[in-house]
């Protein structure tokens, strides 16, 4: 696993950015990380990248948002509610299928149901001063595309 420091909201967005700008139909990301840790500020971050005019809200409430006006769908999914990882409400296989980015939040509640194939960012918090904005961010990459797609990641966003 590899890791990096993000000290600001704007640089969680340009990785986000990196992200979005590398990514291809049919990728797998998935977000673990406290609450406030970040998490959908680096998806409004790829949602820019992907040309996402609209803005990009957490979707703790409505579980999935679809932003569909970009160069490719975004799917954008919070599990935090599916602690029973009941997945019946979400047709999970139809938005793998779909030629878009998924990307997931709070994906520890679902990851039986996942494919092993995907990259994973954990973002965690550094509170060394009461106002901090310090991040660690953690990659792991499963799959060769997904390896070969944070190899894209690291050098876009450098």
């Amino acid at each position: 696993m590899e890791s990096l420091e993000i000290n600001s909201d704007e640089q969680m967005q340009k990785l986000g950015q990196a992200i979005g700008k590398s990514s291809q139909g049919h990728d797998l990301l998935l977000l673990s990380g406290d609450l406030g840790a970040g998490k959908t500020t680096l998806t409004k971050g790829i949602a820019r990248s992907l040309g996402i005019r609209r803005p990009v809200k957490s979707p703790t409430f409505t579980i999935v948002r679809e932003y569909r006006e970009g160069k490719m769908p975004l799917f954008h999914m919070d599990m935090y509610r599916l602690e029973d990882g009941d997945l019946s409400s979400i047709d999970m296989p139809g938005y793998l299928a779909e030629d878009g980015l998924v990307v997931i939040e709070w994906p520890q509640f679902i990851i039986g149901d996942l494919p092993n194939d995907y990259l994973e960012v954990t973002i965690k918090r550094i509170d060394d001063s009461w106002d901090s904005t310090k991040r660690i961010v953690e990659f792991k990459a499963v799959g060769k595309r997904n390896q070969a797609w944070l190899s894209d990641i690291k050098r876009s966003f450098e």
